[in-house]
């Protein structure tokens, strides 16, 4: 049975690490966690917030995806999508999802990023598929 979800990986160009560390980072205010030395060798990089993990994985032929992305929720969504336009990223707000807030960005190499928050009822419970 699925416990939970342990990271999402993301593709990068070859060379971007830099980049995305700046991003990751300075702009979404997540911390780099280390790679075991053996997938270190590889490139890329891997980032943490709380529970959320996202690792950038080195794609030598990489072409972001233009509708694939991980869906992040954030409290205080006004406050940080305030946060990434002052560090001049792009915010693009979308109000098709019931109950949610959300807006989509994306990361330097063009990874497309979905933030969401609920609101109402649904705010605090968590969905469950099934039974």
């Amino acid at each position: 049975m699925l416990a939970g979800v342990d990271h999402v990986q993301l593709a990068a160009p070859p060379g971007s690490e830099d980049r995305l560390r700046a991003y990751y980072t300075e702009v979404l205010g997540m911390t780099e966690i280390p790679k075991p030395p053996v997938l270190a060798a590889r490139g890329g990089c891997w980032f943490a917030a709380g529970p959320v993990r996202l690792h950038l994985g080195i794609e030598e032929d990489f072409h972001p995806a233009r509708k694939a992305h991980p869906g992040l929720r954030v409290d205080g969504i006004e406050a940080y999508a305030s946060r990434l336009r002052e560090r001049g990223a792009k915010v693009v707000w979308d109000d098709a999802l019931p109950g949610h807030h959300r807006f989509y960005s994306e990361d330097p190499v063009g990874n497309r990023l979905e933030f969401l928050e609920p609101h109402g009822p649904e705010r605090h419970t968590p969905r469950r598929v099934g039974r």
